[in-house]
C-alpha cells in the first residue's frame, strides 16, 4: 500500500529566489554608481581615469567593506537625475564663492549653528545619499545621522538669525526632494512633493 502522494514541490521557490539575487545585485550596482559618482566629485574632474579608478575603489569597498542591505525600491530618471546633477553644480560653485569672500573679508567672524532636519522619507539610502550631498557644498557638514529617527544634524556656516536656519533646512529638504525625484519610487516622490514645515536649533 502506497502512502500519499508527495507534494508538487512550489514553482514559485525558484523564482522568488531569482528576483532576490537580482535585487540584491541591482542595489550592489547602484552602490557602485554613487560611489564612483562620490569618487569622481572628490576630485572634482570627470576623466577616463577617475572613472575606472572610482569604480576599482567602489568594487574594492563593497567587497572588503561590504555595506549593509540597502533596499532600493524606486525607478532611475535620467532628466531629473541630470537635474540634480545641475543643481548641484551651481550649488557648489555659488558655495565655493561665498566661502571665498568670507575667508578675504577683513575682521569678519562668521556666526554657525547647528540644526536639525527630518526627512520625509527616513531610508537609510535617502539618509546616505542626502548626507553626501549636504556635506559635499562648501559651508554645511554633517555631524550625526540619526537613523531611527531619519534625522540629520548639520553644522551651517555664516547664519545671522532664524531666517537663515529656516533657509539652510529648507535646502537641505530640497536636497532630498530632488534626490528622491531622481531616484525615488512613486510613493516616496508622493511624501516629498507634500510641504512639511519644521523647527530645528536656533544658535
Amino acid at each position: 500500500m502506497t502512502g500519499p502522494p508527495e507534494p508538487a514541490p512550489d514553482a514559485r521557490g525558484p523564482a522568488i529566489v531569482g528576483r532576490g539575487r537580482l535585487g540584491r545585485r541591482r542595489d550592489q550596482a547602484v552602490a557602485l554608481g554613487w560611489l564612483v559618482l562620490v569618487w569622481i566629485l572628490l576630485w572634482g574632474d570627470i576623466t577616463w581615469a577617475n572613472l575606472v579608478g572610482g569604480l576599482l575603489v567602489g568594487a574594492a569597498v563593497l567587497v572588503f567593506f561590504p555595506l549593509p542591505a540597502v533596499s532600493f525600491g524606486g525607478r532611475l530618471r535620467p532628466r531629473a537625475l541630470l537635474a540634480f546633477a545641475g543643481r548641484f553644480v551651481i550649488e557648489l560653485v555659488s558655495a565655493s564663492l561665498h566661502i571665498a569672500r568670507i575667508a578675504v573679508q577683513p575682521g569678519y567672524r562668521p556666526r554657525g549653528a547647528i540644526i536639525g532636519v527630518r526627512l520625509r522619507v527616513p531610508t537609510d539610502l535617502s539618509l546616505a545619499l542626502t548626507a553626501e550631498a549636504v556635506s559635499l557644498v562648501p559651508g554645511t557638514l554633517i555631524l550625526e545621522v540619526d537613523r531611527d529617527a531619519g534625522t540629520l544634524y548639520l553644522h551651517v556656516l555664516d547664519t545671522h538669525g532664524p531666517a537663515d536656519l529656516d533657509v539652510a533646512r529648507e535646502h537641505t529638504l530640497a536636497v532630498e526632494r530632488r534626490i528622491i525625484r531622481a531616484v525615488g519610487s512613486t510613493a516616496e516622490l508622493r511624501r516629498v512633493e507634500t510641504p512639511s514645515p519644521q523647527k530645528g536649533t536656533r544658535p
